[in-house]
This record gives structure tokens, sequence and C-alpha cells, in this order.
């Protein structure tokens, strides 16, 4: 069951989410806020999966909602639904976290397909944002070599750029040896490096982790 906590200032928007979500077999409306702050005291107590959030919002608007579950490293798959189209404001938005982002013009079906492929991690955009982030995504080059590892290896990464050993990696990330070792030896295919100690300098080059916090072990 996807449970889904819904953001929006207007009730009647809330009500008209609510029943269309509700008839879903799969979904499960938990809770609404109308501000960004009671999204947030709702997130931490309902641990939803998929936040429905509007961006204009009075006390905190949804930029302050999506900062706040970075910085409080809280992780709701967020999926924005505003009435205000801009290619501009939809990109600041997926950089800051959020997984999808729709107007509420959009067709009911897109919206409970986008519930659906945010709680599986994946996203549903607007066609022209969408079309923007490709672009952007080719003129980084694909975003460079950290492009090429999921987020987990580039957690791994991180890891042994502080010089970790694999059993203080599985520690930390709550892994199991040998699945940290599948995954070092993916990182080295991945970028072509020889060994760990390449990883760990390469690592540092990105800027995975603050130089300064580097090279430090729990041994």
């Amino acid at each position: 069951m996807i449970k889904v906590l819904l953001v929006d200032d207007h009730q009647v928007v809330r009500e008209g989410l609510r029943f269309v979500l509700e008839q879903e077999p799969d979904i499960e409306v938990v809770g609404e806020a109308c501000d960004g702050q009671a999204a947030l005291k709702a997130i931490r107590d309902l641990a939803p999966d998929v936040v429905l959030l509007d961006m204009v919002m009075p006390v905190l608007d949804g930029n302050g909602v999506l900062n706040t579950l970075r910085h409080e490293e809280l992780n709701p798959a967020v999926v924005v639904l505003t009435s205000y189209p801009g290619e501009d404001e939809a990109i600041a938005t997926v950089r800051a976290g959020a997984l999808s982002y729709l107007l509420k013009s959009s067709a009911v079906d897109r919206v409970i397909d986008a519930v659906r492929a945010a709680a599986a991690g994946g996203s549903v955009l607007e066609p022209g944002v969408t079309a923007v982030l490709v672009n952007q995504l080719r003129e980084r080059g694909g975003a460079g070599p950290l492009g090429r590892l999921s987020a987990r290896e580039r957690d791994v990464l991180a890891e042994l750029s502080r010089g970790r050993s694999n059993r203080e990696i599985a520690r930390a990330l709550s892994l199991g040896e040998q699945t940290v070792k599948s995954y070092v030896s993916s990182i080295l295919t991945k970028l072509d490096l020889k060994d760990r100690t390449q990883a760990a300098i390469f690592g540092l080059q990105q800027g995975v982790v603050p130089l300064g916090k580097a090279l430090q072990s729990d041994r």
C-alpha cells in the first residue's frame, strides 16, 4: 500500500485529490496539510511514502519544504503538483529533490501514475521539463564520470575516499561485507580504475567528500 500525504492550501484541491486517489486499491491517503510547516510535521509523524506537494503556500512554501527535507535527511518521494508552469521552476524543484513535476491541469491518470512511479523511485515530468533536463545532461556530457555510478555506488565511493575498509564501509552503510565488495568491484569497472586507492583518489578529485574529512577511518 502506498501511503500518500496531500499538501495544498486549497481544501477543495485536497478533497478532489483524496477522492481520486482513494479509488485506487494500492493507494492510501494518510493525511493532509494546508501549509509547509504543517506538511513537515505530518511527514515526521506519518512517514508517508509519497508527498503530493503544492509550491505556493502560506507560512512555508514548497521550496522551503524541499530544502528542509534535504537538510533533515527526510526521504519521502515528492511529486510537485502546481498551477504555475515554468521550466526554470521545474528544474529547480527537481534539483531540490522532487521526483516528479506536474501541473494541476494534468490528467487524473497522469497524477496517479506519478504517485506510483514516485513510490518506486521513478519520475513523471511535464514534456517541456523532460526536454530541458535531457539537454542539460547532454551539455554536461552525461553528468561526468560520477553519472556512471548508482546512488549506492557513490555512497561506497565516498567511504572509500575516507580511507575506510570494506568492513567499516559495511558498518557505516548497513550493508554486508560481500555486498560492499561487489559495489567496489562495480565502481572500479565503471570508472576504469585499477584498485581502491585509485578509486579513493578519484573520489577526492570529484569532491564526493570534503577534503578535510577524507582519509579518516573508524579503526
